[in-house]
């Protein structure tokens, strides 16, 4: 929390008596605050947003800049990926594969290529924990699913929206899929696409409307280690804490880019609206 408070106050081009009257308490708080002696409050920290905002502060950048400082010290090599983890109440124990069945691909750890999509699924969690990661992927058998429809028919099967094709061999091809592998590595389906993906399901859009809008929206990818053997690959190389401040603009990120990616997919939808099959045509044509 001090290195935060001091980026901030070095972006605002204030001394610590200049913030200390922004925020409305005194110096010798500030002071405290940046030598680590004492944290602000709830209070303190929304009235420091509330002035980041009005000032222009960039706070992307410093989380940005302070994931990479820790991803920077990890080996680089082409068997080492470096991956990111959102974990509500932290990871306790060794790492495993043990997820919601339901989930993208199944039960697994899940990892993600880009930061931002774990830290707005843990920023409404106070005891939750981000964590910098290595797959180190010599030995490990890699499915790597392209994202088309082949991607959303494999979500499908893993939430359970193909069960009324149970047995056919459109569903034995997705319940097999993954046999074999101990990675599985994918799109991931974040607000913007879980939005696109139920409309898919529920048969308000096509599936050429689901791909267009798959590649307009450029998902990060997710890792999923789905073995055991996989999850001993993956090393925890950084746990950092999220200060109030930092939850609440991830949580204001996080509605403004879920907004902006609704209205894209929307007019991507409102083109493609007469092209293509719908899922439950998909289901009756090729689950015979």
């Amino acid at each position: 929390m001090k290195d935060l408070i001091l980026e901030i106050r070095n972006r605002l081009n204030a001394s610590q008596e200049d913030l200390a009257k922004m925020i409305g308490i005194s110096y010798a708080t500030v002071n405290r605050w940046e030598n680590g002696h004492s944290q602000p409050n709830k209070a303190a920290q929304l009235r420091l947003y509330d002035i980041c905002k009005e000032r222009n502060v960039d706070l992307e950048d410093i989380i940005q800049k302070k994931i990479e400082k820790s991803a920077a010290k990890i080996n680089n090599s082409p068997e080492n990926v470096v991956l990111y983890h959102g974990s509500k109440s932290g990871i306790k124990g060794p790492i495993a594969p043990i997820s919601r069945e339901r989930c993208d691909f199944g039960k697994g750890f899940y990892m993600g290529t880009e930061p931002y999509q774990p830290l707005t699924l843990i920023s409404d969690f106070e005891e939750s924990k981000f964590y910098v990661l290595s797959l180190d992927m010599t030995g490990l058998r890699l499915l790597n699913v392209k994202p088309d429809l082949e991607w959303a028919m494999l979500v499908a099967y893993n939430r359970g929206k193909m069960d009324e094709v149970r047995g056919t061999s459109l569903y034995e091809h997705y319940a097999a899929m993954a046999n074999g592998y101990d990675v599985v590595v994918g799109s991931i389906a974040d607000d913007r696409m879980f939005y696109v993906l139920d409309n898919f399901f529920l048969g308000n859009i096509t599936d050429k409307a689901l791909v267009m809008s798959l590649s307009a929206l450029q998902p990060g990818k997710q890792y999923v280690a789905i073995t055991e053997k996989a999850c001993k690959h993956v090393k925890i190389e950084a746990e950092i804490e999220l200060s109030q401040l930092e939850r609440i603009f991830l949580r204001d990120l996080s509605e403004s880019n879920r907004v902006k990616g609704v209205n894209l997919a929307d007019e991507i939808c409102r083109d493609y609206r007469r092209e293509g099959r719908f899922f439950d045509e998909i289901l009756k044509e090729d689950g015979r």
